[in-house]
């Protein structure tokens, strides 16, 4: 057996050198699944899972936590390190709380909910197209197409003032890849003055709209289920990650399909395909790369020993790689059963709105190449830039034309 105790020269997380693959400093990593050492930011060495089957085993293994005010949680950037001693929602935190929060927002995010969403998401998506045609090509999709759908959305379904999202996008951004920690710290400290007061005005509604937001605010926080701090985490929780995910996705599988033109003519002559290949681009995008956990006992696995206090990262980009559950993993092939990836996670935290996000990828992605049959890359691929590795993958731009 490879001792997998030894020092390892791989750092994580690192920069990809294609957007739609891992980065390839992660090679050594795929020939050594499921279970490797990993070095972070400050010299810390943590287990990195690499195998589909222990990654699925391990999610679900309550000696792992996701609390991150653990004195020993990891950080794997300095950005990071701010903001794993905060008081965090659903993510950051271990049942039986967590089970709390998750029970109360699951009504708003089932299958049936998204579904009743798809009219409103179509229109959406039509209104982005048109004011993105009107204006002509060239375009650049992120800012026209790919961030405000799920942005409106997201806002729709919460009840969130669409008005205010220059304002959230730009800490969003800055919280999730702000240059230093004190940016994200203070983008961080910005989004909850925002939804404080955001709150207060919803408390002082005699009638409550009809957001998430509302219910949470005259129901759970008003009989006490709920204290003001936490429906503030929740709601930052919520709307970051409720666009920023889906935002990437779209604009990073657009690229993804203009740059396989084979699959893209196969998807456009059949369009009920648009799930299967919605899937796929999950798994093989794995845009959400690095979920973090800490042990709070000793964990045998593998024949090795994963102590308590000890950090443990999971690798999406690599478990959905695994050769040994897809065929030729590096491929994009939307005839294989995908359903097991973990793009989405899996156990009690599996992302709460991928009923959602599919929704969203399935009718933004079908429409944008419908009405756009001559859709094309406006510049060469490799001039149009992408996002670091330490922070949701996806475009920083990506200028079009049709």
């Amino acid at each position: 057996m490879t001792d997998m105790t030894a020092p390892h020269t791989v750092a994580f997380p690192q920069n990809r050198t294609c957007p739609y693959h891992p980065p390839t400093a992660y090679d050594p990593l795929r020939d050594t699944r499921p279970l490797a050492r990993v070095t972070l930011y400050d010299g810390r060495e943590v287990w990195l899972v690499t195998g589909h089957g222990l990654a699925r085993t391990l999610l679900a293994d309550p000696r792992l936590s996701s609390d991150r005010t653990r004195p020993d949680f990891p950080a794997p950037t300095a950005r990071f390190a701010g903001l794993v001693k905060r008081k965090s929602a659903l993510l950051g935190v271990d049942d039986p709380e967590h089970r709390v929060q998750r029970r109360m927002m699951v009504p708003s995010f089932t299958l049936r909910r998204a579904a009743e969403l798809r009219p409103e998401i179509q229109r959406i998506v039509d209104e982005r197209l048109d004011a993105m045609i009107d204006r002509g090509a060239p375009a650049e999709l992120v800012s026209a197409f790919a961030l405000p759908v799920p942005s409106m959305v997201i806002c729709a379904l919460l009840g969130v003032p669409y008005a205010d999202h220059d304002f959230f996008e730009g800490q969003s951004r800055r919280l999730l890849r702000g240059p230093t920690a004190e940016d994200t710290m203070d983008a961080r400290d910005q989004l909850e003055v925002y939804f404080g007061e955001l709150i207060d005005r919803k408390q002082k509604q005699s009638e409550p709209g009809d957001g998430v937001l509302d219910d949470l605010v005259h129901q759970q926080l008003r009989d006490g289920a709920l204290d003001r701090e936490e429906l503030i985490a929740l709601a930052t929780i919520l709307l970051v990650a409720g666009h920023e995910t889906t935002a990437n996705m779209i604009s990073l599988g657009t690229f993804t399909l203009l740059q396989h033109p084979d699959r893209l003519a196969e998807l456009r002559a059949d369009p009920g395909l648009m799930p299967a290949a919605v899937e796929e681009l999950m798994r093989m995008l794995s845009i959400a790369d690095g979920m973090l956990r800490v042990a709070v006992e000793d964990i045998e696995v593998d024949g090795q020993t994963i102590s308590a206090g000890s950090g443990v990262v999971l690798s999406t980009s690599v478990i959905n790689r695994d050769e040994a559950v897809y065929a030729d993993p590096d491929s994009l092939d939307w005839h294989r059963p995908t359903r097991h990836h973990v793009a989405f996670g899996f156990g009690i935290h599996q992302c709460l709105g991928q009923n959602l996000a599919r929704a969203e990828m399935e009718i933004a992605l079908r429409t944008l190449f419908t009405r756009l049959p001559t859709l094309r890359l406006a510049v060469p691929a490799e001039e149009i830039p992408f996002k670091p590795g330490d922070t949701i993958q996806g475009m920083l731009e990506l200028p079009v034309t049709w």
